[in-house]
């Protein structure tokens, strides 16, 4: 159960606690964000069974996305550039610049992502639904 402080704004959230999302063989759980960072950022963990291909190529207009490996190898795709990140990789994707993230190994994969400034998890509902109807 997340657990914060009102008075200082600490928060203290046991491993797996969060809002959980599962778009397709990805699990996601958001650790901080609109409400706890007043749209500052969005902190979220990403977790990709083996060979699962990510959302697709796309870009955010006003966003830079930070990504940092927790286990296993995701490949990003960054502008026109793949790269295959391991644990403890660190990547960021300003702004504007098209990008893609996926699992291409027999091994579960993990990142962390923050976003900045926040908002993403408000689309969380809706890129659950697409995935499930399009099979992902």
């Amino acid at each position: 159960m997340k657990n914060r402080n009102p008075r200082t704004g600490v928060i203290y959230l046991p491993p797996g606690e969060g809002r959980s999302y599962a778009p397709g063989k990805m699990q996601s759980v958001f650790k901080a964000d609109r409400e706890e960072t007043s749209d500052a950022y969005s902190i979220s963990e990403w977790w990709l069974d083996p060979f699962t291909k990510g959302p697709g190529a796309h870009s955010h207009e006003a966003n830079d996305d930070i990504f940092y490996v927790l286990e296993g190898t995701v490949r990003f795709l960054a502008g026109s550039e793949a790269i295959d990140a391991s644990k403890g990789a660190f990547l960021r994707v300003p702004a504007g610049v098209t990008h893609d993230f996926e699992n291409t190994t027999a091994q579960r994969a993990g990142f962390l992502n923050i976003y900045i400034p926040g908002g993403f998890e408000k689309d969380m509902p809706a890129i659950v639904d697409w995935f499930k109807n399009n099979g992902g």
